[in-house]
C-alpha cells in the first residue's frame, strides 16, 4: 500500500493519500458500522457476511496502523476485543455520511 509523507506534492494528492487509507471494498463499510458503536470481532462481522475473516482481520489491523480505529483487548478468557473509531475515525464521519448519501441517491437504494 502507497503511504505519502509529504501533501504538498499536487492538487490530487491529498485525495490520493486519503483513498490510500479508507479505500477499497471493505474499509469504509468497517468505518460506516463501527460509526453506530463498539462493536465486537464477531459482531462486526455478522454485519458483513461477504467478507471473510481474514480479510477483515487485515482491514482492521490497517485502520488500526492509521490511527482511524482503537482495538481494545480485555485481560478474559476467552480474550474479547472490541473495535471503535478514534477521534481522527471519528472525523471521517461526514465523508462517510456524503458517501453513504451519494450512493443511496445514484442506485436507488
Amino acid at each position: 500500500m502507497k503511504r505519502h509523507s509529504d501533501y504538498q506534492c499536487n492538487y490530487g494528492c491529498p485525495v490520493e493519500a486519503t483513498l490510500d487509507i479508507i479505500g477499497g471494498k471493505w474499509k469504509g463499510v468497517i468505518l460506516y458500522h463501527l460509526m453506530e458503536r463498539t462493536f465486537r470481532f464477531g459482531e462486526l462481522k455478522k454485519t458483513m457476511p461477504d467478507i471473510t475473516q481474514h480479510i477483515l482481520t487485515k482491514q482492521l489491523r490497517e485502520l488500526e496502523k492509521d490511527g482511524l480505529v482503537n482495538r481494545k483487548v480485555y485481560g478474559e478468557v476467552p480474550p474479547r476485543v472490541e473495535y471503535s473509531l478514534t477521534e481522527t475515525g471519528e472525523s471521517l464521519r461526514e465523508i462517510i455520511m456524503n458517501i453513504h448519501s451519494w450512493g443511496s441517491k445514484r442506485f436507488n437504494l
